[in-house]
């Protein structure tokens, strides 16, 4: 698979140095530029890439300021390509991935972009070895019965979009409205098909289907996207453990 980037920069000829750079590796393909903050972030938000290489300087508006705009969590990694060197302890701050300095020559652009590769790919590539769909033994639930008011319902696991412990009790989230279970996040892990529901934190299941978009996050993590439009919190610990057990 290829990276998708985006590239930011109110000089034609930055933006132009960086498309020929992306189009000589093979691991990241231009999808879009901009040339100002408020078209960058329309360009962001429409396209949703993976990389974006993004100027400081920009009249109007900032490349933190476009940061700022778009919210947290960060959309993508972020890569600065700027001429200023006062800024990179502020851009690390925001967690970006990378800080080229002006004229970024193609060794340098080399370095970054097999360093993105090595990052971002094997992430997306094991997310997509847990979404096996594999026959479910009869041990595990195909459904739960949720309380509703004062009945239950007998609600099918492909529309739960995700679980959460409280204490003794169990909060399901079905269309993103809680119904409450009394029981324990580890017995409930136990009768959930693994290619199926994944652990993602000490306090959280979630359906792997459920899944929209996954985020890189500092420290190792990922940032879940969930169809109910919640975020959810993918710890390194419980991503590297789900990884190692689809190898």
């Amino acid at each position: 698979m290829s990276l998708r980037a985006v590239v930011i920069d109110d000089e034609a000829p930055a933006r132009a140095k960086l498309r020929r750079y992306l189009a000589e590796h093979e691991g990241i393909q231009w999808v879009g530029e901009a040339s100002d903050g408020p078209a960058a972030v329309a360009l962001i938000q429409r396209e949703r890439p993976d990389v974006v290489f993004l100027d400081i300087s920009m009249p109007g508006m900032d490349g933190f300021g476009v940061l700022q705009a778009l919210g947290e969590p960060l959309p993508a990694e972020i890569v600065f390509v700027t001429a200023h060197d006062d800024q990179a302890v502020r851009a690390f701050e925001v967690h970006a991935f990378d800080y080229l300095m002006k004229p970024v020559g193609p060794e340098r652009f080399a370095r970054t972009a097999q360093r993105l590769c090595a990052r971002v790919i094997p992430s997306v590539t094991k997310l997509d070895g847990l979404l096996g769909d594999l026959p479910a033994p009869a041990h595990y639930l195909e459904r739960l019965l949720l309380p509703v008011g004062e009945s239950a319902e007998l609600v099918a696991l492909a529309r739960v979009d995700r679980i959460e412990s409280d204490r003794n009790y169990l909060d399901v989230y079905v269309g993103g409205a809680p119904r409450r279970l009394r029981g324990t996040l580890d017995a409930m892990q136990a009768r959930l098909h693994p290619s199926r529901f994944v652990r993602v934190n000490r306090s959280t299941i979630v359906r792997l289907d459920a899944i929209v978009e996954v985020q890189p996050w500092p420290d190792g993590e990922k940032r879940l996207i969930l169809t109910d439009g919640s975020r959810v919190t993918w710890t390194r610990r419980y991503f590297d453990a789900d990884v190692a057990g689809t190898s």
